[in-house]
């Protein structure tokens, strides 16, 4: 009697399985996973909690496209970083995963298609199942620094193809979209009259620099795109549940795609008042806490890199994000080494299968994880690699 979009009956794998045991013992475990900002031990200003001391929010005045506040808030957060963007062109979701959901709806009937990059973000197949469209990937590869292999996109370009979807800078390989690749992704999507989606998210967060790399597409003219983001990386606010898409593109297509998503968002209505208006105080205070993210994936990084330095283990060069990639020897399968790492060591990582990289043997580790328990994570991991080599 339910639906088959998604596999309902899926079983905790090992990895879950051992960290569920941990727990029941009562065993520390040092979470090198971290993804909540709120506990990783950043310092919040009370500004956070100010910003809704405001009387506006007693009233309910819906708007589909979201507050005109809100909407001139978010379109100063682009001015202050050099884009050009109005009010007109954004449109408030309650969160980027709503926003993906609401483009799946605007681009796809059921059984399209969109194509998103390997190795990424794990949820695109729910995203999309849940749509009732098909994700369909296409390859990033990695020669001492990642790209999209554009003859690989091509490739799993269909007929029924209605969308490309970029992660800018990519979660985890920390790689931004290239002037050149976005050129070439243009020209792809304006031939074929399919979108481009950007998720923006991580942005803010760089940890290289390169004047060859595209921070956003607000700006792109030559095919339909849109750009997300929200607070929950922007501002290091997961809980206060804003998101946002900006349309670009040709004018008369992309007005009429905001009038489309102006439609969807009637139907659901789902972004709160309060968050709306708020949001301009939360963008100035949540850069007190960018900052604090900026500095600690630096030097977490930094520190890693010096660590490992010697071992078996290497560090994949990163661009931005919140993430790195360490690559250990194939000696073992990296669900072995995660699950190691864990039942010996106390230390949880995710293997790289979990973001489908295409080879073994690759874990992934959070920077914004609290740098005492960072540190500690990491030399339990180089011991591990030690005890190895001496086996």
């Amino acid at each position: 009697m339910f639906s088959s979009r998604l596999d309902w009956d899926a079983h905790p794998n090992r990895l879950a399985q051992s960290i569920a045991r941990k727990h029941n013992a009562g065993t520390r475990i040092l979470d090198l996973t971290e993804s909540n900002p709120t506990r990783a031990g950043f310092h919040y200003p009370l500004d956070v909690a100010r910003a809704f001391a405001d009387s506006r929010m007693l009233v309910y005045d819906p708007r589909p496209r979201g507050a005109a506040a809100a909407r001139t808030a978010v379109a100063e957060y682009y001015a202050a970083r050099g884009g050009q963007v109005s009010p007109e062109r954004i449109l408030l979701t309650a969160s980027t995963s709503e926003a993906y959901a609401y483009l799946f709806k605007l681009l796809a009937n059921a059984g399209d298609q969109v194509l998103v990059p390997r190795p990424s973000y794990p949820l695109f197949e729910y995203l999309a199942k849940l749509e009732s469209v098909e994700a369909r990937q296409y390859p990033l590869v990695y020669h001492g620094g990642w790209s999209i292999d554009l003859e690989g996109l091509e490739r799993a370009l269909t007929g029924r193809t209605r969308a490309i979807v970029l992660v800018n800078p990519n979660n985890p390989t920390g790689s931004y979209v290239k002037r050149a690749e976005l050129d070439a992704l243009t020209q792809i999507a304006a031939g074929r009259g399919i979108a481009l989606i950007a998720d923006e998210v991580f942005a803010d967060y760089p940890l290289a620099q390169d004047p060859g790399r595209v921070s956003t597409l607000v700006s792109v003219e030559s095919c339909l795109a849109f750009s997300m983001s929200g607070l929950s990386k922007v501002a290091g606010l997961p809980q206060m549940k804003l998101g946002w898409i900006v349309a670009a593109g040709p004018q008369a297509l992309r007005d009429e795609a905001l009038r489309k998503l102006e439609w969807i968002a009637d139907t659901y209505l789902s972004v709160g008042t309060p968050v709306q208006c708020a949001a301009a105080e939360l963008l100035r205070a949540g850069e007190h806490v960018a900052r604090q993210i900026r500095e600690r994936t630096a030097a977490n990084l930094g520190w890693a890199r010096e660590a490992l330095a010697g071992s078996a283990a290497g560090i994949l060069a990163v661009e931005g994000g919140w993430y790195a990639t360490v690559q250990l020897p194939r000696v073992r399968s990296e669900e072995e080494w995660a699950l190691e790492l864990l039942e010996r060591h106390d230390v949880l990582v995710q293997p790289g299968f979990f973001y489908d990289f295409e080879t073994e043997a690759f874990l992934v580790v959070s920077l914004i994880t609290a740098p005492e328990i960072f540190r500690e994570g990491v030399v339990r991991l180089k011991t591990l690699l030690a005890a190895d080599q001496r086996r």
